[in-house]
């Protein structure tokens, strides 16, 4: 197995994954389950999916049994969850958050004050 087969599979399980989860073509199809809005579980059964048919195309190639099967449908799911909460139709995300040590406490007093005007 090449490196450009193994890209190529990476990329169609993420493509169909992107498709199955957020398309607007399949909203009304899709059912109200979390299963079916989540990336990681629907990536692992579009991998074992294109496990399955690996052998009619010449894009990647994979022997088809159970163990394959298993590795395959794992490495979809983590790579389509991945680039899934990664890449949006904004582009790539990048959010961090800075933790302070920051007194949260409100005097009584003071709360009141603010809340009557």
């Amino acid at each position: 197995m090449s490196l450009t087969n193994l890209l190529y599979y990476i990329l169609c399980s993420y493509g169909i994954t992107q498709i199955l989860v957020y398309s607007r073509i399949f909203n009304s199809l899709r059912p109200t389950a979390h299963f079916f809005h989540c990336p990681m579980c629907v990536g692992f059964w579009v991998g074992v999916l294109l496990m399955f048919l690996s052998p009619f195309t010449e894009l990647f190639t994979f022997d088809v049994s159970l163990t394959n099967g298993l590795l395959l449908g794992s490495l979809a799911s983590a790579t389509s969850y991945t680039l899934c909460v990664t890449i949006s139709d904004g582009g790539i995300q990048h959010e961090y958050q800075i933790r302070r040590n920051v007194d949260t406490k409100v005097d009584a007093e003071t709360s009141n004050q603010l809340l009557q005007g």
